[in-house]
């Protein structure tokens, strides 16, 4: 028996939903590197338009979401829920899994649910063209996407690693009418320098959104049409749009009659994670007995082992300092396949709320992440991109967990992308190719060595 449950599109949500006018303990403000003093919205304006600048700092419960963005996510909207029927009955534990199936989108990921609005608000502002980063490109897909459909130019810095490792990627951006190159480039100041150090760098999320944000701030300068920078995670009003995922599941939930007793999702820098629990830790903070685990790569521990601090969201040091848990802007992570998952930081919402006890964080293996990806295909059909497949995991320990106990549960995880032009990493660890990658802890030291003398936010 499959168990899926649709909405309706009269049953979209209308509204997004902003965990920071709920949280505990208020979100600290980024603060401007230079004067070490919080940040004003016209410190931003450089980077990005106003209209998101202003979601960024709300406090406001509930955002209208805009008609015309409305439009464009009915082209997948609403996402189904299923339940994993046939991974129940492999694994025989007493649990019932649901999962939110974000792999329908065009570009096959959560990552659409901020790219559309985002380029809606650079539209409606003026902008004609936007750069961006990708680690594993499925957010630079998703912008091109998005691009292409409000008529904007699109310029991706995919990370080298990920861009040698998966030209599908990038032939999917091409096909929206995106430029994509590897970061680092020569295009850039930020990454000539980075090359002129390490000629053979691997490159790293924290890099390319340098030369990213560099293409932003300069584009007047070169004579480029006028560009603003865009962000597929970390920043609060990614946070914000992915939050669909979560609204769409709680009304299928109450559909089914289920409530969750675990939620579940990746996190590299927090958005599809976040967009699936924040609307469920909105009841947990009101008292609601519910489990969030937020899973991680062990070679990328930003929230296992990276420490709460005022960090740059970028290599090469151009963004504000976020108070965020992170392993150092310079940290430069193992070239594991979940190239999504491969970022030195961590939204400073998902952050904040884990300093509250309201979000566990959890680090797992490379190739455990690929077993349960593998099983998850073998019983619910679905290939898994390996970013979900940390998530997979999680799923997977629970239930067994679940089992030990004798405890009956209802686990939910967002199945936040398809692994279709993912499948050279299922190649790979089928030949064997594949192993575990564990940092040292020296090298997190030493890379956290950059964060002295930074300020300190409050703990």
């Amino acid at each position: 028996m499959t168990v899926k449950i649709f909405l309706n599109e009269d049953e979209i949500p209308r509204q997004w939903y902003n965990i920071a006018a709920d949280m505990p303990t208020p979100m600290q403000p980024p603060l401007h590197p230079g004067t070490g003093q919080p940040i004003g919205p016209e410190d931003l304006a450089p980077v990005f338009p106003m209209n998101l600048i202003e979601q960024e700092v709300s406090q406001e419960r509930w955002i209208d979401i805009p008609d015309e963005v409305l439009d464009k996510l009915l082209i997948w909207r609403p996402s189904p829920l299923y339940r994993a029927v046939k991974l129940e009955q492999h694994l025989q534990c007493p649990v019932k899994i649901y999962y939110k199936n974000e792999g329908v989108s065009p570009a096959g990921s959560h990552k659409p649910n901020t790219a559309i609005p985002q380029v809606y608000y650079n539209k409606v502002f003026g902008i004609k063209r936007i750069s961006t980063e990708t680690g594993a490109g499925q957010w630079g897909s998703a912008l091109s996407f998005a691009c292409n459909q409000f008529g904007l130019e699109a310029k991706v810095y995919m990370v080298r690693i990920s861009f040698e490792q998966k030209p599908y990627r990038r032939l999917m951006m091409n096909t929206w009418g995106a430029t994509c190159i590897p970061s680092p480039s020569t295009e850039t100041e930020a990454g000539r320098s980075i090359l002129a150090k390490d000629p053979n760098s691997p490159g790293s999320l924290g890099i390319a959104i340098s030369e990213a944000v560099e293409d932003a701030v300069t584009s007047e300068a070169q004579g480029r049409p006028s560009t603003r920078y865009s962000l597929g995670s970390v920043l609060n009003h990614v946070m914000l749009h992915q939050t669909i995922i979560g609204l769409e599941a709680k009304k299928q939930l109450k559909i089914a009659g289920d409530y969750p007793d675990i939620v579940i999702g990746c996190a590299g820098g927090g958005s599809n994670f976040a967009g699936c629990a924040f609307p469920f830790l909105a009841d947990k903070i009101a008292g609601k007995e519910i489990q969030v685990i937020a899973a991680e790569p062990f070679s990328c521990p930003t929230m296992t082992k990276g420490i709460f601090a005022y960090d740059f969201g970028d290599t090469v040091q151009m963004t504000p300092l976020l108070p965020m848990h992170t392993l150092g802007h310079s940290f430069i992570p193992a070239p594991i396949h979940a190239g999504g998952l491969r970022y030195h930081g961590m939204a400073p919402l998902v952050s904040q709320l884990i300093l509250d006890g309201l979000i566990e964080p959890r680090a797992i293996h490379q190739l455990e992440t690929f077993n349960a990806g593998v099983t998850w295909a073998r019983t619910e059909g679905f290939i898994s991109a390996p970013e979900t497949n940390h998530a997979l995991a999680a799923v997977i320990q629970e239930a067994k967990k679940a089992k030990e106990e004798g405890k009956e549960k209802t686990i939910l995880v967002n199945w936040s992308g398809h692994g279709l032009v993912d499948l050279a990493a299922y190649d790979a660890f089928f030949q064997g190719k594949l192993t575990d990658y564990e940092m040292p802890q020296d090298e997190i030291n030493e890379a956290l060595k950059a964060l002295e003398g930074f300020p300190k936010p409050k703990m």
